[in-house]
């Protein structure tokens, strides 16, 4: 419905109504109203299922009547009130019309409602008192306090597809959105974590797919769940074609794949064929629970509320055991099963095949037909796509307590031999399979084939009928192991759809190639063709979402080359590939149970001139089982892997981050007397070294918790064990022959010309670190490191020559006096230099008259206009944000934030706004 300005009148006694204009909208569930028609959150929210009257009470004012308040609003003329009241009777009446139908708000008085995921007290900045918040599916509720969310009046709701959690302090975390940050403060670190934790699984359920889950839901029992009956369940068993919730989901998958085949309705698009889709439809809760459900005691049922005990307990006893089914006659005899089944699969009749099926009937029995060997053929020939569809789903079904097999958990090794053949022409080659199958302990020897899209492995190359079978259209992932990985030369691993792990090798390498190479070529996109001509280490699709698209993950083929990650979207484009050392942030989000979790990665530019931002992008696996591989494989690439530099976690301007972190901090905390003469305690240097190898990224230098000598101890000793040193070992002889130049300008040009002999990364780092020295013997005053004292400490430990040649300390000595011409530093950056210098040396004389703390500096603030009255000086730390010198701001002037406020903080300069 178009909103429209109407007066809301609180609930005040009689006669004594005030008028406030307010934007007002209302749809389907609520009945909303803002401060204007820009706002995107709501002062307050009705649920329309919770109001019980709505009549007219004079002059252009109507009453919203709920269960336990009123509410009156007042409209600009007549018509636009009776135009009000009947719309809001109208859609009061479709509500209570449908009984399932339930908005989130009323979660606590509705007990056939999923209960909420997370719900409690929260302090929000902007408000006085603490609120309560409650995490529902893919909206975060926010009340005034717990008897509204009791009686369903909310203030507004937030939802999570636009949403971004991130933790900011010990007991604070914000949730960000393209409209506003919510500053939230929980009672304690631990509840911090819970709610983070909460509302991360909120914005995964928010960015899902709902379509395939309404045209499943179109079915009436589709609409609450096979197992324990709660509403709008959006996961199935795609072999026993049951929808079901997402707790019975957690305990279907601890049945294992052979009993049960969990998927999402909402995030695994790609499983849900058209075929699938009209297979649910038209077999549907009902008549799945027909056969498994016959006979369930009323004291065995479950419901929505029951324990994850009870839950467990009652679907082992269900589909395991099969302790409640209908069973067929022809139960007990197999050749019998067998054969009804080979004449029900030419018929319509599902509900026959699935009693037969799941009674002992072999899905891939002998029809006797040559024709068509096995049920699916015959499905195939008679025209009977669902039947095909349900075969093709429990093809590797398996069931035991003596009527079947369950399949094992352990893994089985085949050595093999093989062809390749199809579309892929013909090739020998040897290897060796590992999958899923029964438990043993020995390896066998397979012959293999790749041919017409499908990689069978049998006995031997004289059997026809093969053991095994890989559908390629199922693969999702292939990853090629570094040699010797599992005792063999080569090995490659394959990903299928269900959750399915294979692990050939062989003992030629070329021939290891040609296989990964061939069976890649049959399973990658012909969009993404371009990806097969990398040297890659792991291959595969996977769901994704960047930029400000968050509301649909779209598929993509990825490809890993060693701390490279290649990105081609499902239309065929081939992304900037992001350099996975050089991330800003990597992390991953859990989601909830049974789905794979999201990887979000934050990438600087690669070419910062090219002055475009960088990019967040987040990733899901099809399956878990494919995607931890990932996760893992990404986190190593991302990391350090090695002692030299160009192994080691970069900034944009390829620094390691290792360095740059402890550069910065000592020229924010650490320009005094002592630096870099004074040792700090070893064992901290130890453990910071350590910390800031294993991960850079994580590591946060504060003052008060690193202490500046053990930072700078931490930078040399880097430096000192720098595998192949910084001015690597083919280099570092000629740079000390430089200093035996007598004439300074082919000195000089020595060390341009040497310069630019090194490896970028080295030639990178070089630079900042003597512009860091550069910085530092500038208070040569205070910290008696003049470019001579300086020389004398560094050039053993870069050179790494423990001061047995002095030629090592002039040549850091000459760096340092020649910073300028040696790394060709124009007029900009060296402006930007001296800027940087005057604003320490003006921090350092603050902090020498004692009116501030080592490491912070006085900043002059104007509010809202340059005048005299308006100026404040404030003490700001090296880790002050923005956000925190406004509210000091205006907390000095006494200025309440209001709700709907927005602040902003300028950095401005002695001459332009920056």
């Amino acid at each position: 419905v178009q909103g429209h300005p109407l007066q809301r009148v609180p609930p005040v006694p009689p006669r004594s109504y005030i008028y406030q204009k307010r934007w007002v909208k209302l749809d389907a569930d609520y009945l909303r109203y803002f401060d204007s028609e820009k706002d995107t959150y709501s002062k307050r929210l009705i649920p329309v299922s919770s109001i019980s009257r709505v009549s007219s009470v004079g002059d252009q004012k109507f009453e919203v009547v709920t269960n336990n308040r009123n509410f009156v609003f007042r409209a600009e003329n007549d018509a636009d009130r009776n135009e009000w009241i009947r719309t809001l009777q109208q859609i009061a009446e479709e509500r209570k019309s449908k009984a399932p139908e339930r908005t989130l708000m009323s979660l606590a008085t509705d007990s056939a409602t999923e209960p909420a995921d997370k719900s409690g007290f929260l302090e929000l900045r902007g408000f006085k008192r603490k609120l309560f918040v409650v995490v529902a599916g893919d909206k975060v509720f926010l009340y005034k306090n717990a008897e509204d969310y009791r009686l369903g009046i909310g203030i507004t709701y937030i939802e999570m597809n636009v949403g971004n959690v991130k933790e900011v302090d010990r007991r604070g975390f914000d949730l960000t959105t393209p409209y506003r940050i919510f500053s939230f403060s929980a009672d304690s670190e631990q509840e911090k974590e819970e709610w983070v934790e909460a509302m991360q699984q909120s914005i995964t359920e928010a960015l899902s797919n709902s379509e395939v889950a309404e045209r499943i839901w179109a079915v009436e029992s589709n609409r609450f769940c096979a197992d324990c009956g709660s509403p709008k369940p959006d996961w199935a068993s795609i072999n026993l074609c049951v929808v079901i919730c997402k707790r019975c989901a957690g305990e279907h998958r601890g049945l294992g794949p052979g009993i049960t085949k969990v998927r999402s309705l909402k995030m695994d698009r790609r499983v849900w064929t058209e075929e699938l889709i009209e297979l649910f439809q038209q077999f549907g809760n009902t008549m799945a629970n027909q056969f498994w459900a016959a006979n369930v005691p009323p004291s065995e049922a479950i419901s929505p509320t029951s324990g994850s005990q009870e839950r467990r307990r009652f679907l082992i006893a269900k589909y395991r055991e099969g302790k409640y089914r209908q069973y067929h006659p022809l139960f007990g005899n197999q050749e019998e099963l067998d054969r009804a089944l080979c004449a029900a699969v030419t018929t319509s009749d599902l509900a026959e095949t699935q009693a037969l099926l799941f009674c002992g009937a072999s899905v891939t029995c002998d029809t006797g037909d040559p024709q068509c060997p096995t049920p699916l053929a015959l499905a195939e020939r008679s025209g009977q796509r669902l039947q095909m569809e349900f075969l093709l789903h429990n093809k590797t079904s398996a069931w035991f307590d003596g009527w079947s097999h369950q399949m094992g958990t352990q893994w089985v090794l085949l050595e093999c031999s093989g062809w390749l053949g199809g579309w892929h022409g013909v090739g020998q080659s040897s290897g060796r399979l590992l999958s899923a199958l029964l438990c043993c302990a020995e390896f066998s020897r397979r012959w293999c084939t790749l041919q017409d899209g499908v990689l069978s492995y049998y006995e031997n190359d004289r059997n026809t009928v093969p053991n095994g079978e890989i559908r390629v259209e199922e693969i999702v992932c292939l990853v090629n192991n570094p040699a010797h990985a599992h005792g063999i030369e080569s090995t490659f691993e394959v990903y299928t759809e269900a959750e399915r792990l294979y692990l050939f090798g062989l003992e030629s390498p070329d021939s290891a190639r040609e296989w990964l190479k061939s069976i890649a070529k049959s399973f990658v996109h012909p969009r993404a063709e371009e990806l097969l001509a990398l040297d890659f280490e792991r291959l595969g699709r996977l769901h994704y979402k960047g930029g400000l698209t968050l509301e649909r993950a779209q598929e993509g083929w990825f490809a890993l080359v060693g701390s490279t990650l290649h990105v081609c979207s499902e239309d065929g484009r081939r992304q900037e590939p992001l350099q996975l050392r050089k991330l800003q942030e990597l992390c991953e989000y859990p989601c909830p149970a049974g789905r794979a979790p999201w990887l979000g990665e934050r990438a600087c530019p690669p070419n910062p001139a090219l002055g475009r931002a960088g990019r967040t992008l987040y990733i899901q696996g099809e399956r878990k089982l494919d995607f931890l591989g990932w996760v893992h494989a990404i986190q190593k690439a991302a990391g350090s892997s090695g002692d030299t530099l160009s192994e080691q976690q970069l900034t944009e301007s390829d620094v390691p981050l290792l360095v740059d972190r402890c550069i910065d901090y000592i020229t924010q905390c650490g320009m005094g007397q002592g630096i870099y003469r004074k040792s700090g305690q070893n064992s901290k240097t130890t453990s910071l070294l350590e910390v800031l190898q294993r991960d850079a990224r994580r590591v946060c230098l504060k003052e008060g918790e690193h202490q500046v000598d053990d930072v700078a101890n931490t930078l040399k000793r880097f430096f000192r064990d720098l595998g192949d040193g910084l001015f690597t070992r083919r280099w570092a002889p000629e740079w000390l022959w430089a200093t035996a130049l007598e004439d300074e300008e082919a000195k000089v040009g020595k060390y341009r010309q040497l310069l630019a002999a090194l490896p970028p990364v080295n030639r990178a780092t070089l630079k900042a670190l003597i512009n860091h020295l550069f910085r530092v013997q500038c208070f040569s005053g205070e910290n008696q490191m003049n470019t001579h004292n300086l020389a004398i400490v560094f050039g053993p430990t870069l050179f790494q020559t423990d001061g047995k040649d002095y030629k090592a300390g002039r040549v850091v000595e000459d760096l340092i006096s020649h910073y300028v011409e040696i790394f060709n530093v124009n007029d900009q950056e060296m402006k930007k230099q001296q800027d940087e210098i005057t604003a320490i040396l003006k921090m350092r004389e603050a902090s020498s008259s004692g009116t501030q703390q080592a490491g912070d500096f006085i900043c002059t603030v104007y509010l809202e206009e340059k005048k005299t009255e308006t100026e404040q000086h404030v003490k700001v730390s090296a880790t002050m944000t923005a956000e925190e010198l406004t509210f000091e701001i205006l907390d000095r002037r006494k200025i309440v934030m209001k709700e709907k406020d927005y602040w902003s903080c300028f950095e401005v300069n002695e001459k332009e706004e920056a």
